[in-house]
């Protein structure tokens, strides 16, 4: 996992506020790293015993970030929130995120239900942009849970956001984004209504890609 605050450290003549908030961040951090740790454990050990019982894995694989300085400080400011790291803990519940990829739509949703319904995950938001996807074409189930995290000064509890989607989901996603970012956000309408019927391609494609699964899987004799 990428540590964006060392980037953040290692910016050469910070202004001495920034400075201090990347700062005072290095000694809240460890509960983050931590928590994503405890959520990639609990999703690796549900995929291991999937396979077990089912003979797939519904995950295809993981990635795990976190926020830098600089990225909480431009959301806390978009939010009218002070701009320090007391606020960010406070308000911000993606400080911390992991995003989950799929093979079938049917997993995005097996995958959370399983993650969820644990005991010590406190299910917090739930934002189905599969059912209603955003107005770009973005589809993807986005969950912000709170997982115990115990550390030398006691038990804390502490926000993740997990992003579950498919392979065809996730491929849209990030070349949709580094398109847009590569044209500074000015993308003309008609390229943005080419993206978005992308999208709409790419999640019929999932359904038939869901449906043909659902046929093999039909023709396996129960054990």
């Amino acid at each position: 996992m990428s540590n964006p605050l060392e980037n953040d450290r290692q910016l050469p003549a910070l202004p001495e506020d920034f400075q201090r908030m990347v700062d005072d961040f290095f000694t809240v951090q460890c509960r983050y790293q931590a928590a994503i740790r405890e959520i990639r454990t609990k999703l690796e050990n549900l995929d291991d015993e999937f396979q077990m019982k089912h003979k797939r894995n519904p995950v295809h694989h993981m990635q795990s970030r976190m926020k830098s300085v600089q990225s909480m400080m431009e959301k806390l400011s978009r939010r009218n929130k002070t701009q320090n790291i007391n606020s960010a803990v406070e308000n911000l519940t993606d400080i911390a995120g992991i995003r989950v990829i799929c093979s079938y739509v049917q997993d995005v949703y097996t995958v959370a239900e399983l993650l969820t319904c644990q005991d010590d995950i406190h299910l917090l938001r739930v934002r189905d942009y599969i059912k209603h996807p955003k107005e770009n074409g973005y589809r993807s189930l986005h969950l912000v849970v709170e997982i115990p995290v115990f550390l030398y000064e006691g038990r804390v509890m502490v926000p993740v956001e997990i992003q579950i989607r498919t392979i065809a989901m996730d491929f849209w996603a990030s070349l949709e984004h580094s398109l847009r970012y590569k044209a500074s956000g000015n993308v003309p309408d008609e390229i943005s209504e080419k993206l978005k019927q992308t999208a709409e391609d790419i999640a019929v494609l999932d359904q038939r890609m869901q449906y043909i699964h659902d046929q093999v899987d039909a023709l396996i004799p129960d054990e």
